[in-house]
């Protein structure tokens, strides 16, 4: 066992929990335990996962049963009964924000063509927008004495 596997004790807890996996005749379904193992080291390592270890089995069948998982609502199930167990707390969802990337305009950074073309069209959008004469043209041409006699053509 390597260090951050579960213990005997603690699959004794989540083994029940999770659905069992049929194989075929040529190739029978892996562990649990150690697909589990496999997919708790990649979630804490933040490793590839081409780069799991070998012990844990082939990369690509522990992805897949994770994705399975994950969209047969196996991990929020088991969250939940362990919630319910009370054997952790609900407030394990969080986001770090040290690992959160931001856009580089969000620091300050200036965009390229992207952002150039955006600007440009959005100032040809403000100057087919203005009106020709604008609100303060025409209170100086009314407030006027020689501007009260005549309209005002947009």
């Amino acid at each position: 066992m390597a260090r951050g596997d579960l213990t005997d004790h603690e699959w004794a807890i989540i083994g029940p929990l999770l659905p069992s996996e049929r194989g075929r005749w040529a190739r029978p379904s892996g562990d649990n335990h150690r697909f589990l193992n496999g997919m708790l080291h990649i979630l804490r390592t933040g490793c590839p996962w081409r780069d799991m270890h070998e012990r844990y089995g082939k990369w690509n069948s522990v992805y897949v049963r994770f994705r399975r998982w994950a969209e047969q609502g196996v991990w929020d199930a088991l969250l939940q009964t362990l919630v319910d167990l009370g054997l952790t707390d609900d407030w394990q969802h969080m986001l770090d924000s040290t690992v959160v990337r931001a856009h580089s305009q969000a620091t300050g950074a200036k965009g390229g063509l992207m952002r150039k073309l955006l600007v440009d069209h959005a100032a040809a959008l403000r100057a087919k927008s203005t009106p020709d004469a604008t609100i303060r043209d025409v209170l100086l041409a009314l407030s006027s004495p020689a501007g009260r006699s005549r309209t005002i053509k947009p």
